[in-house]
């Protein structure tokens, strides 16, 4: 029994190094807020969503997925901090959104260039040759960790 018990021990002191040092510096809670300036006849906004880091997994999520307003961007982060992020989203209002044809309901998608720091980071949109998309920021604040129990 005490063998056992012994073993028991050695393993997990083994493992647990093993197991902290499965997450990155950038997991947990962030706090992501995005704003799109006005640029012609389309209205500016700004959201501001919860976000999670797991793994070196980005992930955040504004709304209800596939109702108007609903936005995910998702992508992974590099050991540097360097991320090149996908939001795909649907279209509020037709204010709110560029294009000739585009409407609320509308699905749409675009790449976003990001740098993040262990408590920090900042993000770009990919404007493409700029005659729809226009230069939205990204400004993401990691959370601090909350305490339970005790």
């Amino acid at each position: 029994m005490r063998m056992a018990v012994r073993l028991l021990m050695v393993c997990a002191l083994v493992l647990i190094p093993g197991i902290s040092v499965a997450g990155s510096p950038f997991d947990g809670n962030w706090s992501t807020k995005l704003v799109c300036p006005p640029k012609g006849n389309t209205e500016g906004y700004t959201w501001q969503f919860a976000s999670v880091i797991q793994n070196s997994n980005f992930r955040g999520e504004r709304g209800t997925a596939g109702e108007p307003g609903y936005l995910l961007v998702e992508g992974k982060i590099a050991a540097d901090g360097s991320a090149k992020l996908t939001a795909n989203g649907v279209v509020v209002s037709r204010k709110y959104a560029r294009g000739v044809f585009t409407h609320k309901g509308e699905e749409y998608s675009y790449d976003i260039k990001a740098q993040f720091k262990e408590k920090e980071g900042t993000g770009t949109r990919n404007e493409g040759l700029g005659i729809v998309g226009r230069p939205c920021t990204f400004d993401f604040v990691k959370q601090a960790a909350t305490q339970s129990g005790s």
